[in-house]
């Protein structure tokens, strides 16, 4: 696997420089999936950006999805006629976008896509993620077909996380995809 095939996918508000998936695009070269808007994200948009994204590289990609890049992964494979050209998926804490706190700023990502992944992944959970309840994970991954990981109380399994550079995670990551 090429690094500039693996796509880092942010949620809303983008991943600072101290988030775990920042530091991955640091550590080992992987490629951020830039949006045109972090702060008003509209799911339309989103998903074309990953198809441009995804069009343009030269084997399978391996998706790096925090929070609403989760969700942008499942609308993303619900509408895309190029899901082959995504080997693996992790998706890391999603946020639940039809949490009634969350719909005022995230209107266009509900309903949340609840079809089975056509490609292999793992959804890495938190027991007190403020954006999605362990529940609400566990169905998602269900949903999705993806292999549950529970991470115990971390969080929303970001920067306030205190993971640093995530070796763990980063062997999830080279389990699903062999890297």
């Amino acid at each position: 696997m090429k690094p500039h095939n693996v796509l880092i996918l942010p949620g809303w508000q983008n991943s600072g420089p101290a988030h775990w998936q920042s530091r991955w695009e640091d550590l080992y070269g992987y490629r951020r999936v830039d949006q045109h808007d972090w702060m008003r994200p509209r799911r339309g948009d989103w998903i074309a950006r990953l198809e441009e994204v995804l069009l343009g590289c030269d084997e399978p990609a391996v998706l790096v999805a925090h929070s609403l890049g989760c969700l942008l992964t499942a609308a993303w494979a619900d509408h895309s006629q190029n899901t082959s050209r995504v080997k693996a998926a992790l998706l890391v804490a999603p946020g639940d976008a039809e949490r009634e706190a969350l719909q005022p700023v995230l209107p266009s990502w509900s309903p949340v896509h609840l079809q089975r992944l056509p490609f292999p992944s793992v959804l890495v959970g938190s027991r007190n993620d403020p954006y999605c309840s362990f529940e609400r994970a566990q169905t998602l991954a269900t949903a999705w077909g993806s292999r549950f990981v529970d991470l115990g109380d971390a969080g929303h399994i970001n920067a306030e996380s205190g993971l640093g550079n995530w070796p763990a995670g980063h062997a999830v990551l080279a389990e699903l995809t062999n890297l």
